[in-house]
């Protein structure tokens, strides 16, 4: 298992971030903020259709200055074939036809008939308060989109007449447009000048920003709620999910609880369930590190006692023989702790160096093989015989680390020599078995039982005879060997040969590699 180092107390990665993933100025907003942003820059783009009205505003200012020139023109013309005695009071009553104001002078400019004005000014301070906040309004957006302002309306002293065949725009003081025109009357000098109230472009230009402004209004309240309500199904559980990783990293891992929110099959709840498993991973972790760290204190103890003893003893012990006693004690005790140090070191590496290595084809027959041969030629299996079924070539290949792999067989074969009579077999097999190769070690000793044979595989666990020689042993080759078959992706197990047989069996099983 590998020591987890302590962990650190800041969140800054040491290391640059990615280009991808940074952002510049906006990332100082939090996430709701940077989501209502967007939202309310979409509709702020809706909100430009403003200068469209204007426009439109324009275009109908235009047909209604050529609908009164025209007019006034055709008024003249009817004028124009009527007696001079008629013509005074034929205006007046096209006038109340039209709903204008006319004006019929001579050649002097002097007025020759007048007709009373069809309209009525309204005093915008006896204006309801609506029509006051729509005129208000109506000043800000021509301020918004820089609308060109007519000149306002003057009263009949004050009041310029428009050059013949032309109009004249101005702004009453309840913001409703003046329109005169002038035309020639026939041929003897006479003018007529028209004026009319076109109160309807305010209404129709009122009419349309107002729906325009509840389209908008509507749908920024309607960005807004949906935006909150995204950024509530974003931003919470994130939030949740930040704060329980910030109590992970301040210490308190087993304390902690890191939603996972099943409910959720977006990536959200991808990340809450990846957070989640790999908080739960790191409280194993963790637990697995302090029982590692409690085992390896208990299991040195034992040793580092015995040589404390023996060394306090070799101080006052004169008798040589019991001082040749003494002395291969602590001889013992040193060459345990060394093998158990070995041990320890080689197991807290193997996750950390099993992560780093790139697997290659391996032959476990053919490693078996060499394996038993340099075993035999160093005679390393004493009065044991090892008996190996080469399988055919090639059916037992794997992808792993040949060092690793050999490492386990290794032990395991110590493992079954140790406990194996003198003039014992150990039997090993590789055989391939349903897309996994299996590797079977079987021994003649006295056997696992049954309630033990998960226990074999736990870290210092040891069920050795008392004449056993002491210090040959740490506890930990069949740990590592199973925490080296299971970083493979292989599993291995503690089993018995049968009811007949006695003995015990030791098999591991790995995934065949592609292609055989």
């Amino acid at each position: 298992m590998l020591l987890i180092p302590s962990m650190a107390l800041g969140t800054d990665s040491p290391e640059g971030e990615d280009t991808g993933l940074r952002l510049a100025w906006s990332g100082r907003l939090s996430l709701t903020s940077r989501i209502l942003a967007v939202n309310i820059f979409a509709l702020a783009l809706l909100a430009g259709s403003f200068f469209y009205l204007d426009s439109f505003r324009a275009r109908l200012i235009d047909e209604r200055r050529a609908q009164a020139l025209g007019e006034t023109r055709l008024i003249a013309d009817v004028l124009a074939r009527a007696d001079q005695a008629a013509r005074p009071a034929l205006s007046r009553h096209l006038a109340a036809l039209t709903h204008t104001e006319l004006v019929l002078s001579g050649q002097n400019g002097q007025p020759l008939a007048q007709s009373l004005a069809p309209f009525r000014l309204r005093d915008p301070a006896k204006e309801p308060w609506q029509r006051k906040v729509a005129a208000t309004m109506d000043r800000i957006i021509d301020w918004i989109v820089r609308a060109e302002v007519p000149p306002p309306f003057l009263s009949k002293a004050d009041r310029q007449v428009p050059p013949i065949g032309m109009t004249q725009l101005s702004l009453a003081p309840d913001r409703t447009h003046m329109i005169s025109a002038t035309a020639r009357v026939g041929n003897d000098g006479q003018t007529l000048v028209s004026l009319r109230n076109a109160r309807d472009i305010r209404r129709i230009v009122r009419a349309e920003r107002s729906r325009l402004g509840t389209v908008i209004a509507i749908a920024i309240l309607l960005s807004i709620f949906l935006s909150l309500f995204l950024a509530r199904t974003i931003v919470r559980p994130l939030q949740r999910l930040a704060d329980a990783a910030m109590q992970v990293r301040l210490g308190h891992a087993r304390e902690v609880t890191v939603p996972r929110l099943p409910n959720r099959r977006d990536e959200i709840g991808l990340l809450a369930r990846a957070l989640s498993d790999m908080s739960h991973a790191l409280r194993q972790r963790i637990d697995a590190t302090e029982a590692f760290a409690a085992d390896v204190a208990h299991e040195m103890k034992n040793p580092l006692a015995s040589l404390a003893s023996a060394v306090q003893s070799l101080q006052t012990v004169k008798d040589p023989a019991l001082q040749g006693q003494l002395q291969a004690i602590v001889q013992e005790d040193v060459q345990r702790l060394d093998r158990l140090i070995t041990d320890i070191s080689e197991l807290s590496r193997i996750d950390a160096q099993m992560a780093r290595t790139r697997f290659e084809p391996v032959d476990l027959g053919a490693m078996i093989e060499n394996l038993v041969r340099i075993r035999e030629d160093r005679g390393r299996n004493g009065n044991v015989r090892l008996a190996y079924a080469r399988p055919a070539r090639r059916i037992t290949t794997v992808m792993g680390d040949s060092g690793r792999l050999a490492r386990v067989v290794e032990n395991l074969l110590d493992n079954a020599v140790s406990f194996s009579p003198p003039g014992g077999v150990v039997r090993i097999s590789a055989t391939q078995d349903r897309g996994h190769v299996r590797v079977r070690i079987d021994d003649d000793g006295p056997g696992i039982p049954e309630s033990a044979r998960e226990a074999v595989f736990e870290r210092f666990h040891s069920d050795r005879p008392e004449s056993e020689d002491f210090g040959k042993h740490s506890g930990l080759g069949l740990a590592i060997a199973r925490t080296i078959i299971e970083a493979h992706g292989g599993n291995i197990v503690a089993d018995e040969q049968g009811p007949a047989s006695g003995g015990a069996r030791l098999e591991f099983r790995l995934p065949v590699a592609e292609g055989q």
